[in-house]
């Protein structure tokens, strides 16, 4: 392993090095192999010994008080160690098998599931939601919370076919993973904004709100001597952005907005070049605080992936090998208009993965 270059200014991130567990340090470049010894606990052996993982579920957006708790476990059972992964699972790296169960076993009285590896849902990665975005369309934390609690027991085996991962962005300018994702939630806008003729010209920038929205559907106007905005309402996709520069056209809509869900998306290239998630169901109702009608829809596509997908299968690999009217039977999901994709773009001519086979 490189020595670490002498710092000259204290600019930019810290060398990586000094967050690493001593046996990854020792191992570094030397492993051999890695082993599950059982759902969230994973062995990985090098030259220089076993270092063990312990992965467990964690909110998003965890409290000072949870923090502190995961730190005092870090302290007690693994050195002080542990990491967050990019979908927000809790992985604690331990020298000692001992700890193991020890750990476990205090994790499982705080109610947090160990698992979360192989063929398992993972943690769900999702965006901020009502507690903190402006253009929301449903919240994130808490439906996050009402579809996990109905998938736990997908969270702690790993009885599926293969690997699933959830996403949940609350609007479609998507800053979670929804795109590429085994099931995604997605919040959608159904009504344009609504333009605050009074306050908007004394609040906000008349080109900077014209030129924030993609589709061009926002005009300069004038009404009873005052310059405002108007709206092309066959042009505006509710993207939120205009709200985003010009907080006199909220978007917000408790009647009309909701969610949609997404299936077969995926970063890895094993089997298959990576692919982005399509439509399911256009539209569910926003209903809080458990989402009923979302959480069964997530609930009964992977139970109905989980029954038919070959080993090692995931999701969007199933329904392309039995079609997509196999899959809208199977699920029992109604076709609609809105399933019919009639856009085109110059990008699906490209060659965008890495398996290019000319």
């Amino acid at each position: 392993m490189a020595t670490e270059v002498e710092r000259k200014t204290d600019i930019g991130p810290p060398h990586y090095e000094q967050f690493l567990h001593p046996l990854m340090k020792a191992n570094y470049g030397n492993w051999k192999y890695h082993e599950t010894l059982k759902p969230g606990v994973l062995a990985h052996t090098g030259e220089a010994g076993t270092l063990y993982t312990v992965r467990c579920a964690s909110p998003r957006l965890a409290s000072t008080n949870f923090i502190r708790q995961m730190t005092a476990l870090a302290d007690k059972y693994s050195d002080g160690y542990l990491r967050f992964t990019s979908r927000n699972n809790i992985e604690f790296l331990l020298a000692d098998k001992e700890n193991i169960d020890p750990l476990i076993d205090e994790l499982n009285q705080m109610n947090i599931p160990v698992g979360g590896t192989n063929n398992a849902v993972s943690n769900v990665v999702h965006t901020q939601g009502w507690v903190h975005c402006h253009s929301s369309a449903t919240d994130a934390s808490g439906l996050v919370k009402a579809v996990m609690d109905e998938l736990t027991d997908y969270f702690t085996s790993e009885k599926l076919p293969a690997r699933v991962r959830v996403a949940v962005a609350c609007c479609l300018n998507m800053c979670g993973a929804v795109h590429a994702s085994d099931v995604a939630i997605l919040g959608v806008h159904r009504t344009p904004p609504r333009i605050d003729n009074e306050t908007l010209p004394n609040l906000c920038e008349i080109p900077t709100t014209v030129a924030s929205c993609p589709n061009n559907a926002i005009k300069p106007t004038s009404i009873e001597g005052k310059t405002t905005v108007t709206v092309d309402e066959d042009k505006c996709m509710y993207c939120g952005n205009c709200y985003t520069v010009c907080p006199a056209m909220p978007l917000a809509d408790p009647l009309n907005d909701g969610v949609s869900i997404w299936v077969g998306g995926k970063i890895s290239n094993a089997r298959s070049e990576p692919k982005f998630t399509k439509l399911a169901i256009p539209y569910l109702p926003n209903n809080p605080p458990r989402w009923p009608e979302a959480v069964s829809a997530v609930k009964n596509i992977i139970e109905v992936y989980a029954e038919n997908a070959k080993p090692f299968e995931r999701m969007g690999e199933w329904i392309e090998r039995i079609g997509w009217p196999k899959f809208f039977d199977l699920t029992g999901i109604e076709f609609s208009k809105y399933h019919l994709d009639d856009f085109r773009y110059a990008g699906t001519t490209y060659r965008r993965s890495l398996h290019n086979r000319y």
